[in-house]
């Protein structure tokens, strides 16, 4: 991957969950209502949760969202089809249908084999629907404490493409409280887009919530762009968003 001096990021400081749930679709209602049937990327974690929430209440005021088309970021790997905490449940249940979009236009890496060669072939196969699709027009990140994007731990290459990782203790640790607080019990693998594919999207909004994040969210706007901290490929990217709440500058 090639990448190129950007401008630098904007940067939206908002003071509470609701406010960040409103910029953030504003942002979204804008891609909306300019690509009707365009291709939205979508962010699990509970950062975006407001943005979902808000995104809701505008359908039900008259934004006609039922055109998108849905790209998850990533899927844990050997989640049994249905379990409650796998990432295509959370876009199907969770975004998709209050949205009113199709299950037909939910594209989600097959995670569902614990089988190496199998989760390998779901991330090629992911990769190749995103390109047949031209591409994710409007991206959803969040960033991890430890700096990852997507599920692109710290040392990820930049040129990467979708592919199987193995999941840092920190976001196994992180991601606990979906499992029952018990880091062994969340996956060790997962199938991520890589760093490149995230790059590729034309506009990327990362949000983000909390104290937890501050230091890597400072990293990644002001430190240099490095393989160690992924997130901070964003600088290079030419148009990113990215709205946060006070907490989460409070290192800026």
């Amino acid at each position: 991957m090639t990448v190129t001096p950007a401008a630098r990021p904007e940067v939206v400081t908002v003071g509470d969950a609701d406010e960040l749930g409103r910029r953030a679709a504003d942002i979204v209602s804008e891609f909306v209502e300019a690509e009707p049937r365009g291709v939205l990327g979508v962010a699990t974690g509970s950062s975006p949760e407001p943005l979902w929430a808000e995104l809701v209440r505008r359908r039900r005021d008259g934004l006609r969202t039922d055109g998108l088309t849905l790209v998850a970021l990533d899927e844990y790997v050997g989640l049994p089809a249905g379990h409650p905490e796998s990432y295509r449940t959370f876009v199907r249940d969770r975004v998709a249908a209050p949205l009113g979009v199709d299950d037909d236009r939910v594209v989600v890496p097959d995670g569902t084999s614990a089988d190496l060669l199998a989760a390998t072939r779901a991330a090629e196969v992911h990769e190749r629907r995103i390109a047949d699709l031209g591409g994710v027009g409007l991206q959803i990140v969040g960033i991890g404490a430890n700096g990852h994007l997507g599920f692109n731990e710290p040392g990820s290459p930049f040129r990467s493409l979708s592919r199987v990782v193995e999941l840092a203790d920190r976001t196994r640790l992180d991601n606990a409280r979906y499992f029952g607080g018990d880091p062994r019990a969340v996956p060790s693998r997962a199938i991520t887009q890589g760093l490149s594919t995230i790059m590729s999207a034309r506009h990327v909004l990362l949000v983000v919530r909390g104290r937890t994040k501050a230091v890597a969210l400072d990293a990644a706007l002001h430190g240099p762009v490095t393989e160690s901290l992924p997130a901070s490929l964003l600088q290079w990217h030419p148009r990113v968003t990215i709205i946060a709440d006070r907490e989460a500058l409070g290192a800026s």
